[in-house]
């Protein structure tokens, strides 16, 4: 069983507090989430963050098959870091953590996700050309999505 580990960080001339209220709020996952991947909220978002809240949503990540990805905020600290756990969809594991720090002139993003690709040896041998990709384009785009709205820092 190989469990991948994918980590960015991001830094943004904004305010901890202005990082968070934008990070913690599930609608804004949307904003911040490639056009092509169709993704759509279907349940869940319409409250701020908690502890085992459950986000019900239609993505589309790979040749156009859509998938409905069921996610647990498992862990909440206001203000400095969120986990949230896929509980149905692509993976076979997903565990994303958030975490945001202070730092002179703004803040530091980091997202750590842990996560396990299904078929077994397939998934592995599709995960260098097809899913480790796709993750860091998502990625590339949220970092220009957030400095559109944000700022360079």
């Amino acid at each position: 069983m190989k469990i991948y580990t994918f980590h960015k960080k991001q830094n943004l001339p904004i305010s901890k507090e202005e990082a968070w209220e934008f990070l913690s709020s599930p609608k804004n996952l949307k904003t911040i989430t490639p056009d092509y991947m169709g993704f759509n909220i279907l349940s869940g978002a319409d409250r701020p963050m908690y502890s085992g809240q459950i986000i019900q949503y239609i993505v589309t990540p790979v040749l156009g098959v859509k998938t409905k990805w069921v996610t647990e905020i498992t862990h909440v600290v206001d203000g400095e870091y969120f986990v949230d756990e896929q509980r149905f969809g692509p993976y076979a594991l997903w565990h994303h953590k958030h975490f945001i720090k202070a730092i002179d002139g703004g803040v530091e993003m980091e997202d750590i996700i842990d996560y396990k690709v299904p078929l077994g040896i397939l998934g592995q041998m599709a995960h260098p050309i097809l899913v480790k990709p796709k993750l860091e384009e998502i990625f590339k785009y949220r970092t220009q999505k957030l400095e559109e709205l944000f700022g360079k820092y």
